[in-house]
């Protein structure tokens, strides 16, 4: 499997599949027959380098795991850290990106975010 590493791939799996959990964001985009490619995304937000990068440990291990018999065939995966990912227990988030994997090989993904400072016209 191969790892993301250009700005532009995270930028196009944005525009793909959203599907949140506690301790992480699973994006899924189809990818043009580049295999199966996984990106991780941790931001300052969590917390210092050593939170950040044992969190990236953590989800490395998960995907690596999980994608080569869950994961979407042809698709970039990008996990983003959220909060309470680095706490949470290990067991759990292996049952939570099976799921949110599932979610995704059935196309349902959660409904679009709404900007919160962002007004829609009535």
């Amino acid at each position: 499997m191969a790892v993301l590493t250009r700005r532009a791939d995270f930028l196009s799996a944005n525009r793909g599949l959203r599907i949140a959990r506690p301790g992480f964001v699973l994006l899924a985009h189809p990818n043009q027959g580049q295999g199966k490619r996984f990106g991780i995304t941790v931001t300052k937000k969590i917390g210092n380098a050593v939170v950040r990068n044992r969190m990236k440990r953590r989800f490395r291990e998960l995907l690596r795991d999980a994608l080569p018999l869950e994961g979407l065939a042809d698709h970039d995966h990008v996990l983003i850290g959220r909060e309470g990912g680095i706490e949470r227990d290990f067991g759990k988030m292996r049952q939570e990106l099976a799921r949110a994997l599932a979610k995704a090989n059935a196309g349902e993904g959660d409904p679009p975010r709404r900007h919160p400072g962002k007004r829609r016209r009535t």
